[in-house]
Parts: structure tokens; sequence; C-alpha cells
């Protein structure tokens, strides 16, 4: 019996991992030209000043993303004997908790100004010899950095699913939060631009409830993966059903009575024990528990570390 055995994506989800961390990285060059676009305009917008500061936090899940994508893929040592498919938990951690910080601060900041009635001033700015309220300026950038928020969003989250990477769907939501938080932003501009003093902070009050939403699901998310929870959904919208189908195929097994199967998310992959009761007189079971135990690696690529184990009966 092998007693490691090296993860390797199948080949087709290894293509799209890789296109994976070109979007990541994609992501990050977008993140640093739209931080120094807003920073240029920021002017004294509370909602541009979301957007600016929700731009620099949104540079963390990518980053977890590529940092965990070169630890995942290390084999076992004394000191970690289980691997580092953790690394990619980890990184859904961090990414989950800057959505949550983010949207703290955003609402916490948001709130105070409405409660100072602060009236942000927006000035006239002079280009190309041509001088003109600031907040056209403000609009433009938001509306500039909001396409490809929702470009690469949309296709981060189809693969997210795929690979069932809860840090790239989680990096998916930031990118949904950034496009989000800009339009929110220019209606709060406009508001200004009407005479509505209350719009700006109003926009990223708006802007800082939902990332709050979105921060405190993926972070109970990936703090009940680190608790070692049932594998659920790349989105969290319920159970895998992958255990209850290796259940099933494993007591269609004719020698196999009763199994008992326990899996836990390690990253992209499942882990766990498998215990089963053989019928009375099987015979050659040892070799009967390998083939077993590679039907079930085999059954799915996510099945990456399965124990296999007799038992006379299974209490439960």
């Amino acid at each position: 019996m092998r007693v490691y055995r090296r993860f390797e994506l199948p080949p087709d989800k290894a293509r799209l991992h890789a296109r994976a961390v070109r979007l990541e990285w994609w992501t990050i060059v977008f993140f640093v030209v739209a931080i120094g676009m807003l920073a240029a305009t920021l002017g004294q917008s509370q909602a541009m000043k979301a957007a600016w500061i929700e731009d620099m936090l949104g540079l963390v899940p990518p980053a977890a993303f590529l940092i965990a994508a070169r630890f995942r893929h290390r084999p076992p040592t004394t000191r970690f004997p289980y691997g580092y498919h953790r690394a990619v938990s980890i990184a859904f951690l961090s990414g989950s908790v800057a959505l949550l910080g983010l949207g703290g601060y955003v609402v916490y900041d948001s709130i105070v100004r409405l409660a100072l009635r602060e009236r942000p001033p927006i000035g006239m700015i002079e280009l190309f010899g041509q001088r003109f309220w600031l907040g056209w300026l403000m609009i433009v950038v938001l509306l500039a950095t909001m396409v490809p928020a929702i470009l690469l969003g949309r296709v981060k989250q189809r693969i997210a699913r795929e690979l069932h990477d809860k840090v790239l769907f989680a990096d998916a939501e930031m990118n949904r939060a950034d496009w989000l938080t800009a339009g929110a932003a220019v209606l709060g501009i406009l508001g200004i631009a009407a005479g509505l003093w209350w719009a700006d902070a109003v926009a990223a009050l708006i802007i800082g409830g939902d990332i709050v939403r979105d921060g405190v699901r993926t972070t109970r998310a990936a703090v009940a993966d680190l608790m070692d929870e049932a594998p659920s959904l790349v989105d969290g919208s319920g159970p895998h059903p992958l255990p209850d189908q290796l259940h099933a195929a494993v007591l269609d097994h004719d020698w196999v009575t009763d199994a008992w199967l326990r899996l836990r998310e390690e990253g992209h992959v499942f882990v766990g024990e498998l215990l089963v009761v053989p019928a009375p007189g099987t015979d050659r079971l040892p070799e009967r528990l390998d083939e077993l135990q590679r039907f079930a690696l085999d059954f799915n690529w996510r099945v990456h570390d399965l124990v296999v184990s007799p038992v006379a009966r299974i209490e439960t």
C-alpha cells in the first residue's frame, strides 16, 4: 500500500488552475492600476474613499491564492506529516477576513460621518487647460474600474466551482464587492451634484453593509473548514454530495455489509476514514481492502487520502 499519494489535478483541472493563476496575476495588476487612479481623484468623497480602501484590500485574496498555490503540492515532512493542503484553507480565511475587515471599517466610518453631518467638498480641477468639477472625473475613473472587476469576478466564479476552490470563490466575491462599491460610489457622487449632502455617506454605508454580509458568510465558512466541518459546496449553500455518493458506491460491493465514512476538506481535496463491515466468510480481505481503497480514490479526483479499515460492527 502506498503510504503517501502525491496530489495532482486531473489534466482538465490542471489547465483550469493554471488559468486561475494567470487571472490572479492580472487581478493584482488591475488593482494596482485602480488604486493609483482612485488615489489621484480621491478628493473628500466618502464613497470614493471606500472604493479606494476596498481596492487596496482587494489585493489580499489573489495574493493568498498565489501563495497557497506554491505550497499545496509540497510533500509531507516530519513537522507536517499531513502535507500542506491546508495552505488553501488558510488562504481562504485570509481573504474572508479581508472582506469582513473592509466592510466593518466602511460601515463604521459612514455612520460617523452621517452622525456628524459632514458635507464632502468636491472642488474644481484643471485638466488640459479646462476647468471642471472633480466629481465628473471621479465617475469616469469609477466606471473604468467596474468593467474589469465584473469580467474577472464572473470568470473566477465559474472556475472556482469547477475546481472546488474556495479561495478563488472568495476572490470572485471580492471582485463583485469591488464593482458594487464603484457603482454605489457613482450614485453617491451624483447625489452630491444634486445637492444631497448625505448621499455620499449613505452610498458608502450600503457598500459596507453588502461587504460585511459577504465577509461574515465567507469567514464563517473558512473557520468551519479549519474546524473539519463536513465538506460543503464552494459557495457554502449546502453540503457537498460526494460523501453520500461515495458511501452508496461502497455499499454496492457485495462483500460489504455495512460502512461508515467520514470526510473533511483540506483545500481542494477531501480526506478521511472509511470503516467497513465485511460479510461473514469474506476471503482475501487484505486484497479486497486495497482494492476498495483504490476504488474510493479513483471515484473522484477530490478524494485524496482515505484510510480503509475493517471492523466487526459499526455503532453510531
